[in-house]
């Protein structure tokens, strides 16, 4: 599997199972099924960062050398914000387990930061694909202006 095949299978399935993780079950089997779909969305997101790093990389010298593009920016700014928004998300769900399982109140307020970030993080996800449609169009081969028909 080439790198490109790799990064496109990823990116599908951290879609798919980011929307998954918003679907509302009922009691102990939806918790269950929030809970397994959120840490494999977890697991990808991190599988995601390692097949990006080198462009992270990139990114974060050029900055600080002052020479980054300007689309690169605004990229790199929406990724940042989406690992930090993201790690808050999934390490608040983790730390609300307890309050799910036991009812214990001292474990809520990581429910409420997990609920609300998770909201936040899935905007910045819209955000980061809509950056990225260019590049999603030219892995569908599809041309952004339709080429012309001779007379």
């Amino acid at each position: 599997m080439s790198n490109k095949t790799g990064k496109i299978t990823v990116d599908v399935f951290i879609t798919i199972f980011a929307i998954l993780s918003f679907v509302r079950w009922e009691g102990a089997t939806g918790f269950i099924f929030h809970a397994i779909v959120g840490s494999v969305f977890a697991l990808l997101a991190i599988v995601h960062i390692a097949l990006n790093r080198q462009w992270i990389a990139g990114v974060t010298k050029q900055l600080l050398a002052g020479k980054a593009n300007k689309k690169a920016k605004p990229l790199y700014i929406t990724s940042m914000i989406l690992i930090a928004i993201w790690g808050i998300a999934i390490a608040s769900g983790f730390l609300a387990i307890p309050w799910f399982v036991n009812g214990r109140e001292t474990f809520y307020p990581f429910s409420r930061i997990h609920a609300v970030s998770s909201r936040i993080g899935a905007v910045f996800i819209l955000v980061h694909i809509y950056q990225h449609l260019g590049h999603i169009r030219s892995y569908m081969g599809i041309n952004k202006k339709p080429e012309k028909q001779p007379p």
